[in-house]
């Protein structure tokens, strides 16, 4: 009785093969869409680019805004000045009773108000210092340039008693037209003088 039950434990016993390898099942996550394998990195997604492009055209609208904002700034407020310059020489004609003029020179970005002896006036409120502008010299209007002055085909305009302006270029002529254009950034600024009244305005 003993030996047959050794025999059947001997034949039931799983026979051992030491020259073969033995290979270990991979385990596998399942789910009911199907197997799961371990992701290998494959680089980035596309949901991921599209969020990089998406920044990117974020800073590049910041960036080119201030960029343009600051010719922007620029060229308003030197439309102002020279509007206000202009106003500044026709008050003093009149007060004084006398021509005050302002000559342009537009190769070299400058203006400056002059007295009836064609010598340039102290500014008023800069102390020691000649009413004289330079906007190539001047980091708060350095974006902006003088593109023309023309008054009648002149570069100086002055004022009378009156406040009518003229061209001025040795004698002087009632003015019929005066524009002074301005340029910063791609985008411009007139500076106009009506005849006869002297009145000065800014546009686009």
């Amino acid at each position: 009785m003993n030996s047959q039950t050794d025999i059947r434990k001997v034949a039931q016993a799983p026979r051992k093969h030491p020259s073969r390898p033995i290979l270990r099942e991979r385990s596998v996550l399942t789910t009911e869409a199907g197997p799961l394998h371990a992701k290998t990195p494959m680089g980035f997604s596309l949901i991921e680019l599209l969020i990089v492009i998406v920044i990117l055209g974020i800073a590049a609208a910041v960036a080119v805004p201030m960029i343009s904002s600051a010719a922007s700034m620029q060229i308003r407020a030197a439309g102002s000045m020279v509007a206000a310059d202009l106003e500044y020489a026709k008050s003093m004609a009149i007060s004084r009773g006398q021509m005050y003029s302002v000559v342009f020179d537009a190769a070299n970005e400058t203006y400056e108000i002059r007295d009836p002896n064609n010598a340039v006036i102290a500014h008023p409120i800069r102390k020691g210092f000649n009413y004289a502008v330079d906007f190539a010299n001047d980091g708060r209007l350095d974006r902006v340039d003088i593109t023309s002055a023309n008054f009648d085909g002149k570069t100086t305009i002055g004022f009378d008693y009156l406040g009518s302006p003229y061209s001025i270029d040795g004698g002087s002529s009632a003015l019929n037209s005066g524009v002074i254009s301005l340029q910063a950034g791609g985008m411009t600024k007139t500076v106009t003088i009506e005849a006869v009244t002297g009145f000065i305005s800014v546009s686009n």
